[in-house]
């Protein structure tokens, strides 16, 4: 696959990213939680609706309207950096991975610039565990990062070719 093709592919998955979240998030703002309360949909879990001013697991949830500005500028250099690297990328499940991240990324930052706060909806809990509400955007992030991660752990280096050298690879006197 040619990069601007890669490039397209990873574009491609933010967009996808994005779409699945916005209109996740309107169905559950705009109609399903019209009044807000819990919907048990399993045992394990609910539809909830709640608003997190900060980060993951609600990390620098400060009450100030200056908070979703910040979060979503820092937000907005970290996209600018995944795009400079995944233009760059030949690996087209690193850049899958980047446009999950990317995608996740600008969702939660057009919530911050819709409504001051990110909007969390999908509640999981199990065995004495409950998970703090989180959204698809969120999901892509967390599913771009472990991609990554599984590609730094497990995924083969690729080898240098040596064209025309005559150099069949193997150990020097072979």
């Amino acid at each position: 696959m040619t990069r601007p093709r890669r490039f397209a592919l990873g574009l491609g998955v933010a967009a996808a990213v994005v779409i699945v979240d916005q209109v996740s998030k309107w169905w559950i703002v705009e109609r399903v939680m019209t009044p807000p309360r819990v919907i048990p949909v399993t045992p394990f879990f609910n539809l909830v609706m709640g608003w997190n001013r900060g980060v993951s697991f609600g990390m620098f949830n400060w009450d100030s309207a200056a908070t979703a500005w910040v979060l979503s500028a820092l937000a907005l250099v970290i996209v600018a950096v995944l795009l400079a690297w995944m233009a760059k990328e030949s690996r087209e499940v690193v850049v899958a991975a980047l446009g999950l991240v990317i995608g996740g990324a600008l969702g939660n930052v057009i919530d911050r610039a819709r409504f001051g706060a990110v909007a969390d909806f999908l509640d999981f809990h199990a065995f004495g565990w409950h998970w703090p509400a989180f959204n698809a955007a969120d999901t892509a992030i967390s599913l771009g990062a472990l991609a990554l991660l599984a590609d730094a752990l497990f995924a083969r280096p690729d080898l240098p070719k040596n064209k025309g050298s005559g150099d069949p690879g193997g150990p020097p006197g072979a």
